[in-house]
């Protein structure tokens, strides 16, 4: 007697454009160990296009160094790249880099599976300009969510953009008379944009390690612990 043979069905592939429950983006993209980076925005699947050094890989580094060493010196604050940030059941995002307060003040938890889960204080996103889905579909959804700061790096436009979550709307950040952007959530994190954009990080270290040593800073770490 031939055997009995079971076939069980293709998990079908992600396409861009493509309208899934969260449940069913995670099935699919797990699917694809090959696939690097997508996302569920409002239902929809978006892809994005491979990156280049100097648009992304370069700027994206810079940013990451400058988050690492504020939060290195900040206990109870933990910096995050290309995690995968769970928001709600349409939205599901891997943004490139984001600063959490952790603990039971902090407003996201790593869930059972190892995933963020809720919004983190500070997303970070490196966009190549003005027209980019960073600027638009993620910005809604991140104000929505309740990221309460998201920065936006948009390399082709040389320009920094700094968004502060304030009664459910975003306002942009104003750089102080040197041009410095000081965040409110985070107190002590001060980004000298002119210098992200000519990619010096030594002047971005030192107006860190400057802001580090304010009194704001301290009372902030104090708050943490306690």
């Amino acid at each position: 007697m031939t055997p009995l043979m079971t076939t069980f069905p293709r998990i079908p592939v992600l396409h861009v454009g493509d309208r899934l429950t969260r449940a069913e983006f995670e099935r699919r993209y797990e699917a694809m160990p090959e696939l690097k980076k997508a996302e569920l925005l409002e239902g929809v699947v978006y892809m994005p296009s491979p990156v280049r050094y100097t648009q992304h890989g370069r700027p994206h580094a810079l940013l990451s160094t400058w988050l690492g060493l504020y939060a290195a010196a900040t206990r109870g604050v933990e910096h995050g790249i290309d995690a995968t940030l769970r928001l709600d059941f349409d939205n599901e995002v891997q943004p490139d880099l984001m600063l959490r307060v952790v603990g039971p003040t902090g407003r996201s938890r790593i869930d059972d599976e190892h995933y963020v889960d809720g919004a983190p204080e500070l997303v970070v996103e490196v966009a190549a300009s003005s027209v980019s889905y960073d600027l638009h579909q993620k910005l809604n959804v991140y104000r929505r969510a309740g990221v309460q700061e998201y920065l936006v790096l948009r390399t082709e436009d040389a320009a920094v953009d700094w968004f502060v979550w304030c009664g459910g709307a975003y306002e942009r950040m104003v750089g102080d008379a040197a041009g410095i952007l000081q965040s409110r959530v985070f107190p002590g994190l001060w980004l000298d944009a002119a210098a992200l954009l000519r990619s010096d990080d030594a002047a971005m270290h030192a107006t860190l390690r400057t802001a580090l040593a304010t009194p704001a800073h301290a009372a902030f770490v104090l708050h943490l612990r306690d």
